[in-house]
Protein backbone atom coordinates (compact mmCIF):
# COMPACT_ATOMS: atom_id res chain seq x y z
CA UNK A 1 0.00 0.00 0.00
CA UNK A 2 1.24 3.55 -0.86
CA UNK A 3 -0.47 6.58 -0.49
CA UNK A 4 0.51 10.63 -0.19
CA UNK A 5 1.39 12.24 2.07
CA UNK A 6 -1.65 15.00 1.76
CA UNK A 7 -4.04 11.45 1.77
CA UNK A 8 -2.23 10.79 4.58
CA UNK A 9 -2.79 13.25 6.42
CA UNK A 10 -6.69 13.42 5.23
CA UNK A 11 -6.72 10.22 7.41
CA UNK A 12 -5.42 11.86 10.22
CA UNK A 13 -7.67 14.62 9.69
CA UNK A 14 -10.75 12.13 9.87
CA UNK A 15 -9.04 10.35 13.07
CA UNK A 16 -9.26 14.03 14.50
CA UNK A 17 -12.82 14.39 14.18
CA UNK A 18 -13.98 10.68 15.20
CA UNK A 19 -12.25 11.29 18.26
CA UNK A 20 -13.58 14.89 19.30
CA UNK A 21 -17.08 13.07 18.40
CA UNK A 22 -15.49 10.51 21.03
CA UNK A 23 -15.59 12.93 23.57
CA UNK A 24 -19.11 12.89 23.59
CA UNK A 25 -19.53 8.99 23.65
CA UNK A 26 -16.96 8.76 26.59
CA UNK A 27 -18.98 10.99 28.65
CA UNK A 28 -22.13 9.32 28.53
CA UNK A 29 -19.79 6.04 29.59
CA UNK A 30 -18.35 7.70 32.66
CA UNK A 31 -22.25 9.35 33.43
CA UNK A 32 -23.42 5.83 33.32
CA UNK A 33 -20.60 5.08 36.35
CA UNK A 34 -18.03 3.20 34.00
CA UNK A 35 -14.25 4.00 34.54
CA UNK A 36 -11.44 4.70 32.21
CA UNK A 37 -10.07 0.93 32.65
CA UNK A 38 -13.07 -0.66 31.87
CA UNK A 39 -14.23 1.58 28.96
CA UNK A 40 -10.52 0.86 27.41
CA UNK A 41 -10.71 -2.92 28.01
CA UNK A 42 -14.28 -2.89 26.05
CA UNK A 43 -13.46 -0.54 23.66
CA UNK A 44 -9.87 -2.70 22.78
CA UNK A 45 -11.22 -5.90 22.63
CA UNK A 46 -13.90 -4.68 20.24
CA UNK A 47 -11.41 -2.96 17.88
CA UNK A 48 -8.72 -6.96 18.60
CA UNK A 49 -11.87 -8.43 17.17
CA UNK A 50 -12.97 -6.86 14.37
CA UNK A 51 -9.61 -6.31 12.86
CA UNK A 52 -8.71 -10.15 13.20
CA UNK A 53 -12.44 -10.90 11.86
CA UNK A 54 -11.79 -8.92 8.76
CA UNK A 55 -7.98 -9.43 8.32
CA UNK A 56 -7.10 -12.46 10.25
CA UNK A 57 -5.24 -13.73 7.35
CA UNK A 58 -2.41 -11.17 8.09
CA UNK A 59 -2.79 -11.42 12.19
CA UNK A 60 -2.34 -15.05 11.82
CA UNK A 61 1.43 -14.79 9.78
CA UNK A 62 2.58 -12.47 12.51
CA UNK A 63 6.27 -12.34 12.94
CA UNK A 64 8.29 -12.10 15.80
CA UNK A 65 9.12 -7.99 14.73
CA UNK A 66 5.39 -7.69 14.27
CA UNK A 67 4.98 -9.16 17.80
CA UNK A 68 7.35 -6.75 19.24
CA UNK A 69 6.45 -3.46 17.51
CA UNK A 70 2.94 -4.01 18.13
CA UNK A 71 3.47 -4.76 21.80
CA UNK A 72 5.73 -1.64 21.94
CA UNK A 73 2.53 0.46 20.44
CA UNK A 74 0.17 -1.50 22.48
CA UNK A 75 2.08 -0.27 25.86
CA UNK A 76 2.79 3.22 25.02
CA UNK A 77 -0.94 3.95 23.57
CA UNK A 78 -1.92 2.93 26.89
CA UNK A 79 0.10 4.52 29.23
CA UNK A 80 -0.75 7.73 28.00
CA UNK A 81 -4.22 7.13 27.72
CA UNK A 82 -4.38 6.08 31.47
CA UNK A 83 -1.79 8.39 32.90
CA UNK A 84 -3.85 10.93 31.45
CA UNK A 85 -7.07 9.76 32.85
CA UNK A 86 -6.03 9.39 36.23
CA UNK A 87 -4.04 12.78 36.00
CA UNK A 88 -7.45 14.18 35.40
CA UNK A 89 -8.52 13.19 39.11
CA UNK A 90 -6.47 15.49 40.61
CA UNK A 91 -6.70 18.62 38.45
CA UNK A 92 -9.51 20.71 35.99
CA UNK A 93 -10.27 19.47 32.83
CA UNK A 94 -8.89 22.76 31.19
CA UNK A 95 -5.55 21.84 32.69
CA UNK A 96 -5.90 18.22 31.46
CA UNK A 97 -6.79 19.27 27.83
CA UNK A 98 -3.91 21.97 27.59
CA UNK A 99 -1.32 20.18 29.52
CA UNK A 100 -1.66 17.21 27.11
CA UNK A 101 -1.67 19.26 24.41
CA UNK A 102 2.50 19.67 25.13
CA UNK A 103 3.08 16.56 23.38
CA UNK A 104 2.72 18.67 20.14
CA UNK A 105 5.74 20.28 21.83
CA UNK A 106 6.95 17.31 22.27
CA UNK A 107 7.37 15.37 19.31
CA UNK A 108 9.70 17.02 17.10
CA UNK A 109 12.51 16.66 20.11
CA UNK A 110 11.82 13.26 20.56
CA UNK A 111 11.99 12.68 16.54
CA UNK A 112 15.87 14.94 16.93
CA UNK A 113 16.72 12.84 20.12
CA UNK A 114 15.92 9.26 18.82
CA UNK A 115 16.14 9.78 14.89
CA UNK A 116 18.51 13.15 14.56
CA UNK A 117 16.14 14.33 12.29
CA UNK A 118 16.24 18.29 12.78
CA UNK A 119 12.64 20.19 13.05
CA UNK A 120 11.62 22.30 10.09
CA UNK A 121 12.19 25.95 10.98
CA UNK A 122 8.38 26.63 10.31
CA UNK A 123 7.27 24.03 13.12
CA UNK A 124 8.33 25.82 16.16
CA UNK A 125 6.47 29.07 14.72
CA UNK A 126 3.05 26.78 14.41
CA UNK A 127 3.81 25.21 17.93
CA UNK A 128 4.05 28.08 19.87
CA UNK A 129 0.26 29.75 18.02
CA UNK A 130 -0.88 25.63 18.63
CA UNK A 131 -0.27 26.11 22.19
CA UNK A 132 -1.65 29.88 22.36
CA UNK A 133 -4.76 28.05 20.68
CA UNK A 134 -5.03 25.27 23.08
CA UNK A 135 -4.52 28.49 25.67
CA UNK A 136 -7.71 30.00 24.27
CA UNK A 137 -9.75 26.98 23.71
CA UNK A 138 -9.60 25.38 27.40
CA UNK A 139 -9.45 28.85 28.71
CA UNK A 140 -6.55 28.87 30.55
CA UNK A 141 -5.34 32.10 29.40
CA UNK A 142 -9.00 33.53 31.66
CA UNK A 143 -8.78 30.94 34.64
CA UNK A 144 -4.46 30.40 34.56
CA UNK A 145 -1.97 27.56 35.34
CA UNK A 146 -1.70 26.44 38.78
CA UNK A 147 0.07 23.06 38.61
CA UNK A 148 -0.91 20.04 41.02
CA UNK A 149 -0.21 16.52 41.16
CA UNK A 150 -2.61 15.30 38.33
CA UNK A 151 -1.19 18.26 35.75
CA UNK A 152 2.36 16.41 36.80
CA UNK A 153 0.59 13.44 35.68
CA UNK A 154 -0.86 15.08 32.58
CA UNK A 155 2.54 16.19 31.73
CA UNK A 156 3.66 12.51 32.15
CA UNK A 157 0.98 11.32 29.37
CA UNK A 158 1.74 13.67 27.35
CA UNK A 159 5.15 12.11 26.72
CA UNK A 160 3.79 9.19 26.34
CA UNK A 161 1.32 10.53 23.72
CA UNK A 162 4.48 12.46 21.70
CA UNK A 163 6.14 8.91 22.10
CA UNK A 164 3.16 6.87 20.39
CA UNK A 165 2.77 9.69 17.37
CA UNK A 166 6.60 9.38 16.60
CA UNK A 167 6.46 5.71 16.88
CA UNK A 168 3.53 5.08 14.46
CA UNK A 169 5.43 7.57 11.91
CA UNK A 170 8.90 6.09 12.10
CA UNK A 171 9.85 2.66 13.66
CA UNK A 172 5.76 0.93 13.69
CA UNK A 173 6.11 1.60 9.57
CA UNK A 174 8.44 -1.53 9.43
CA UNK A 175 5.70 -3.69 11.19
CA UNK A 176 2.25 -4.70 8.99
CA UNK A 177 -0.35 -2.11 9.69
CA UNK A 178 -3.17 -5.02 10.23
CA UNK A 179 -1.26 -6.93 12.78
CA UNK A 180 -0.10 -3.21 14.75
CA UNK A 181 -3.89 -2.66 14.50
CA UNK A 182 -4.73 -6.01 16.57
CA UNK A 183 -1.67 -5.69 18.89
CA UNK A 184 -2.93 -2.13 19.55
CA UNK A 185 -6.47 -3.26 20.49
CA UNK A 186 -5.20 -6.94 22.03
CA UNK A 187 -3.22 -4.68 24.73
CA UNK A 188 -5.50 -1.90 25.68
CA UNK A 189 -8.50 -4.81 25.97
CA UNK A 190 -5.79 -7.03 28.18
CA UNK A 191 -3.92 -3.67 30.09
CA UNK A 192 -7.58 -1.94 30.83
CA UNK A 193 -9.24 -5.24 31.52
CA UNK A 194 -6.05 -5.90 34.50
CA UNK A 195 -5.99 -2.39 35.68
CA UNK A 196 -9.91 -2.20 35.97
CA UNK A 197 -9.67 -5.73 38.07
CA UNK A 198 -7.15 -4.63 39.78
CA UNK A 199 -8.34 -1.03 40.98
CA UNK A 200 -12.25 -0.45 39.62
CA UNK A 201 -13.98 -3.76 41.06
CA UNK A 202 -16.17 -2.34 43.30
CA UNK A 203 -17.22 0.60 41.34
CA UNK A 204 -19.24 -2.34 38.68
CA UNK A 205 -22.13 -2.86 41.25
CA UNK A 206 -23.26 0.76 40.52
CA UNK A 207 -22.80 1.31 36.44
CA UNK A 208 -25.88 1.68 34.53
CA UNK A 209 -25.15 -1.28 31.73
CA UNK A 210 -27.64 -0.09 29.64
CA UNK A 211 -26.94 3.25 29.26
CA UNK A 212 -23.06 2.56 29.34
CA UNK A 213 -22.66 -0.21 26.68
CA UNK A 214 -23.69 1.55 23.60
CA UNK A 215 -21.73 4.48 23.51
CA UNK A 216 -18.63 2.04 24.85
CA UNK A 217 -19.59 0.00 21.65
CA UNK A 218 -19.89 2.91 19.52
CA UNK A 219 -16.18 3.61 21.07
CA UNK A 220 -14.59 0.83 20.10
CA UNK A 221 -16.30 0.20 16.70
CA UNK A 222 -15.75 4.07 15.67
CA UNK A 223 -12.72 6.11 17.57
CA UNK A 224 -10.52 2.25 18.23
CA UNK A 225 -11.62 0.50 15.03
CA UNK A 226 -12.09 3.37 12.74
CA UNK A 227 -9.81 6.41 13.48
CA UNK A 228 -6.70 4.43 15.34
CA UNK A 229 -6.94 2.49 12.21
CA UNK A 230 -6.47 5.68 10.28
CA UNK A 231 -3.97 6.83 12.41
CA UNK A 232 -1.98 3.45 12.03
CA UNK A 233 -2.25 4.28 8.01
CA UNK A 234 -1.99 7.69 8.08
CA UNK A 235 1.10 7.98 9.88
CA UNK A 236 3.07 5.79 7.41
CA UNK A 237 3.27 7.96 5.18
CA UNK A 238 3.66 11.43 6.77
CA UNK A 239 6.04 13.15 9.28
CA UNK A 240 5.67 13.21 12.72
CA UNK A 241 5.24 16.62 13.53
CA UNK A 242 2.51 17.69 11.14
CA UNK A 243 0.75 14.38 12.52
CA UNK A 244 0.76 15.80 16.06
CA UNK A 245 -0.39 19.13 14.73
CA UNK A 246 -3.42 17.52 12.46
CA UNK A 247 -4.55 14.99 15.83
CA UNK A 248 -4.78 17.97 17.83
CA UNK A 249 -7.28 19.43 16.03
CA UNK A 250 -9.40 16.27 17.95
CA UNK A 251 -9.89 18.95 21.03
CA UNK A 252 -11.49 21.43 18.55
CA UNK A 253 -13.58 18.99 17.00
CA UNK A 254 -14.27 17.75 21.09
CA UNK A 255 -15.48 20.99 21.80
CA UNK A 256 -17.48 21.69 18.77
CA UNK A 257 -19.50 19.00 19.02
CA UNK A 258 -20.15 19.33 22.78
CA UNK A 259 -21.51 22.89 21.34
CA UNK A 260 -23.64 21.05 19.59
CA UNK A 261 -24.95 18.47 21.82
CA UNK A 262 -25.04 21.15 24.54
CA UNK A 263 -22.68 20.05 27.20
CA UNK A 264 -21.65 23.47 26.69
CA UNK A 265 -22.25 27.05 25.33
CA UNK A 266 -20.28 28.64 22.36
CA UNK A 267 -17.81 30.70 23.31
CA UNK A 268 -15.04 33.86 22.13
CA UNK A 269 -12.50 31.29 23.44
CA UNK A 270 -13.94 28.14 21.31
CA UNK A 271 -13.52 30.59 18.46
CA UNK A 272 -9.85 32.29 18.95
CA UNK A 273 -8.80 28.87 19.89
CA UNK A 274 -10.02 26.85 17.42
CA UNK A 275 -9.15 29.25 14.79
CA UNK A 276 -5.11 29.65 15.63
CA UNK A 277 -5.19 26.27 15.63
CA UNK A 278 -6.17 26.01 11.98
CA UNK A 279 -3.35 28.65 10.78
CA UNK A 280 -0.93 27.04 12.91
CA UNK A 281 -2.25 23.63 10.70
CA UNK A 282 -1.66 25.96 7.35
CA UNK A 283 1.50 27.03 8.53
CA UNK A 284 2.79 23.49 8.76
CA UNK A 285 0.50 21.51 5.55
CA UNK A 286 1.78 24.87 3.44
CA UNK A 287 4.11 27.12 4.85
CA UNK A 288 4.82 30.91 5.06
CA UNK A 289 6.50 31.52 1.48
CA UNK A 290 3.15 29.90 -0.26
CA UNK A 291 1.12 31.54 1.91
CA UNK A 292 3.27 34.95 0.97
CA UNK A 293 2.82 34.17 -2.45
CA UNK A 294 -1.10 33.31 -2.91
CA UNK A 295 -1.54 36.76 -1.14
CA UNK A 296 0.51 38.48 -3.34
CA UNK A 297 -0.92 36.91 -6.30
CA UNK A 298 -4.50 37.55 -5.06
CA UNK A 299 -3.50 41.24 -4.67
Amino acid sequence: MQISKSRANIMLFVAAIIWGAGYIWSKQATNAGMHAGLINAIRGFIYAGLVYLLFHRAVNHMSQLDLRIGLTAGIINFLGYQIQTVGLMYTTPANNAFLTAIYVVIVPFVVWLFFHQRPEPKSYLAILICMVGMAFLTNVVGHGLTLHLGDLLTILSAFFYALQIVYFGMSATQSNPWTLAFLLGLTQGVLGGAWSLLFERGSYASVNWQAGLVPVIILGLASSFGAQTLQVLGQRFTDPTPAGLILMLESVFGSVFSVAFGFEPFTYNLLVGGALIIVALLIMQVGLRRLWRVRRHAE
